[in-house]
């Protein structure tokens, strides 16, 4: 048989041709995937700092005000990348992004770590005891004392010998200043230096007290009792935070409360800096009972967002009511007031500012104390994820933003304190005189129970001291200990909002 060569070639020829061709359209079709355009590509490397953007795109209250916020800021995603890439550290983009930080913006934060901002609104965090207040030694210095509000329960500081009502004006020897405060308390171990307080004057006494900060969650249900006065049974409830893990305990003192036939209340919220507002609302509930159903309070968010929840119908969502039942379904229990007495500090902030606005339009409250922080607006924590929810996170990261999503007003549409609420009746913390909480000589419970008995209570400590501009207090040296946040982000607004 004779081989015919040329043939074979011939054949091989245009098999080869053909696998080449096969090749050449499987490698074009690989690159054009890979190769998606520019104008529409987030590199990997910007993933982190597009989170950023998008979700204070979307969520920011103050969306319209930034420039760099603004839907038609960048003309596609190849410019926005740009952008992007001009800050490494998305911190530094976070706060660029912030409508006047520090003066309107005061309160909105970025944590590189989840599971630490997670902890911190939960009430966990690392604490030694001690909460603390900080004022000014004097109306001209930059000397500063700090004063002992109260000892948390089972905590270093409650094994030691440092009581409410205790001065110190020294960390490890180092008198407190206007400049060093807050880096000598951040310390997880320090010595804090103790001083007297004698007619304005603070006198180092030689006590020392040494104290750690160990993981701690404060159960903000600090103290509870009941008084009875003449013909009143006075409830006194001091209540120092709006964690949700402690509404049933919550629940639970009002219970009691009911049980021992409750006819007035002194609510003490001086040192309550905030927290949930699911947790507000079912306080305001609790205090009350008679209006279930009806509105608590409205949030405002930014036209973005108003706008998705009106079109698509879900305006409900904005609006917090009173209501008959916890989260978990636990019957709430009520006391059916139609007045209640407020104890206020200028540490009393956000849930705390929304249960007394909430409360207003419905029964008298009477404020006592001082004017509040001024806290009218609340956040959402954010996640790198689909709908920036808590589920699906990118696992590259453990980033979160805790920026201001929402403005709250109460049901006739109040909502401008962001000077604070002022007392009806002021009252000032003696600081040459510190009952402890739930002592009816206490100035403030006194004070509180002379309004509601009619009884003589004691004169206002008019000392120097006292009246000196209170700077700061422990709650305030940890970020976020000062918010009002919603539980999580509203879900399945995103299609909306890019439809």
């Amino acid at each position: 048989m004779t081989i015919n060569y040329f043939t074979i070639f011939i054949r091989n020829f245009v098999n080869m041709k053909k696998i080449v061709l096969g090749l050449t359209i499987i490698i074009f079709i690989f690159l054009s995937a890979c190769s998606t355009d520019d104008s529409t590509a987030i590199p990997r490397d910007l993933k982190l700092n597009y989170f950023v953007w998008n979700g204070l795109n979307n969520y920011y209250l103050w969306q319209e005000d930034v420039p760099n916020l603004a839907d038609d800021r960048f003309v596609d995603q190849n410019q926005l990348n740009g952008f992007l890439r001009g800050y490494p550290n998305p911190a530094d983009l976070f706060n660029s992004l912030l409508y006047q930080k520090g003066t309107v913006d005061r309160f909105s934060v970025i944590y590189s770590d989840y599971t630490v901002l997670e902890q911190v609104l939960t009430g966990n965090n690392k604490n030694n005891g001690v909460d603390f207040g900080l004022l000014k030694k004097s109306t001209n210095s930059d000397q500063v004392i700090g004063w002992v509000r109260y000892i948390l329960p089972n905590s270093d500081a409650s094994n030691k010998d440092i009581h409410r009502g205790d001065l110190f004006y020294a960390v490890d020897g180092t008198p407190l200043t206007i400049q060093n405060y807050q880096a000598l308390l951040a310390a997880e171990s320090y010595t804090l230096n103790m001083a007297d307080y004698d007619n304005g004057n603070y006198t180092p006494n030689g006590h020392s007290v040494s104290l750690t900060k160990y993981d701690y969650s404060e159960n903000p249900v600090y103290y509870s009792d009941v008084y009875e006065i003449n013909s009143n049974r006075i409830g006194y409830l001091v209540y120092n935070g709006f964690y949700g893990a402690y509404d049933v305990e919550l629940n639970n003192h009002f219970a009691n409360f009911h049980a021992q036939g409750v006819t007035d209340l002194v609510l003490d919220l001086r040192y309550n800096s905030g927290g949930l507002v699911s947790t507000a609302t079912h306080l305001a509930s609790m205090i009350t009972g008679q209006f279930s159903g009806e509105i608590f309070a409205r949030q405002q968010w930014n036209s973005k967002i108003t706008q998705v929840f009106e079109n698509s119908g879900r305006e409900e969502e904005l609006i917090n009511r009173f209501s008959d039942k916890l989260g978990n379904g636990e019957q709430i229990n009520h006391l059916n007031l139609n007045k209640v007495y407020v104890l206020t500090t200028s540490s009393t902030a956000s849930a705390s500012e929304l249960v007394i606005n909430g409360l207003k339009p419905y029964i008298n409250v009477i404020q006592i104390g001082g004017t509040t922080t001024g806290k009218n607006v609340g956040s959402v924590t954010l996640y790198d994820s689909p709908n920036f929810g808590s589920n699906n996170k990118n696992p590259d990261h453990k980033y979160a933003m805790q920026p201001l999503t929402l403005k709250i007003v109460n049901n006739a549409g109040f909502g401008d304190y962001q000077l604070g609420l002022a007392p009806d009746i002021s009252v000032s913390e003696n600081l040459g005189n510190m009952k402890p909480l739930g002592d009816v000589n206490e100035l403030f419970l006194a004070t509180a129970i002379s309004e509601i008995t009619g009884m003589s209570a004691p004169r206002p400590f008019s000392e120097e001291g006292q009246h000196l501009q209170q700077i700061s207090d422990s709650k305030k040296l940890i970020p976020m200990k000062t918010e009002m946040y919603l539980d999580e982000a509203p879900q399945g607004l995103l299609n909306l909002i890019n439809n």
